[in-house]
Parts: C-alpha cells; sequence; structure tokens
C-alpha cells in the first residue's frame, strides 16, 4: 500500500521535505514509526504523533493508507 505522508514543522527540517510516500503493507502506526526512525535516525531523539485522517492515533492502529500526518510536539496556550 503507498502512503503519503506529509511532515510539519521540526519533523519536516529533519526530513528535509514536507511530504513523500512509502510503500508499507499490513501494518501498524507503531511499525510506520519504526520506517520513518529507520529512514531518519534523528526522530529517534525527537518527540512526534502521528495523525491518520486528522486524528492522533496510537502505536496499535492499523495503518489505512488514507491521511498520514507526521506532527512535532505543540507549544500552547
Amino acid at each position: 500500500m503507498q502512503l503519503n505522508i506529509k511532515y510539519f514543522g521540526l519533523i519536516a527540517e529533519i526530513t528535509r521535505c514536507n511530504e513523500e510516500t512509502l510503500e508499507l503493507s499490513n501494518a501498524t502506526i507503531g511499525q510506520l514509526k519504526e520506517v520513518l526512525v529507520d529512514r531518519y535516525p534523528e526522530l529517534n531523539t525527537k518527540d512526534f504523533q502521528i495523525a491518520q485522517n486528522k486524528e492522533i492515533v496510537s502505536s496499535h492502529t492499523k495503518v489505512s493508507g488514507e491521511e498520514i500526518a507526521i506532527l512535532p510536539p505543540f507549544s500552547g496556550g
């Protein structure tokens, strides 16, 4: 399955791209995270969340192949 992954903020700086397509079949979000950390080792030292279809999901969630976003931690107020 082809995944269109979008990167934001600090994560986009680390990956040096705003989006890319990866091939991944029958995987969980946790497995996707492992693939991303293997591809971009600096991510291992950063906190980030993964959203699927505009909703933050856990590492046990199955990847559906729909919209995936990699989000840096947000400072807020």
